[in-house]
């Protein structure tokens, strides 16, 4: 694993725990306005820090995810759904990235 790829999957796994955080915090006040504000946020500066470790192409996939139209009157099942739709994305990549590390170096 190079070092760009060692620091992309650090870079991620710290992105889910901050966006678990968020997701906890929400749940605890039950305030999903300003969760979903904090979510933005953290959205701009993970796709900006993914972005600088991992390249523009690895990146474009999380960065167009857009939460979609809901039809419920649940607002925690709506957030829930939201931070759901950036856990999963994120989850896979840190799982592209770990089984890059497992791969035996190339030309060996």
């Amino acid at each position: 694993m190079t070092e760009q790829e060692n620091r992309g999957l650090a870079i991620v796994q710290q992105q889910v725990k901050e966006l678990d955080a968020i997701a906890k915090q929400t749940m605890e006040d039950l305030n999903t306005v300003a969760g979903t504000e904090r979510v933005a946020k953290w959205k701009a500066r993970t796709v900006a820090l993914l972005t600088e470790a991992l390249g523009q192409p690895a990146v474009q996939k999380f960065a167009a995810i857009q939460q979609g139209p809901s039809f419920t009157n649940d607002l925690v099942e709506e957030f829930s759904d939201l931070i759901d739709s950036y856990r999963t994305p994120l989850t896979g990549l840190a799982k592209q990235l770990a089984q890059v590390a497992s791969r035996p170096p190339s030309g060996t």
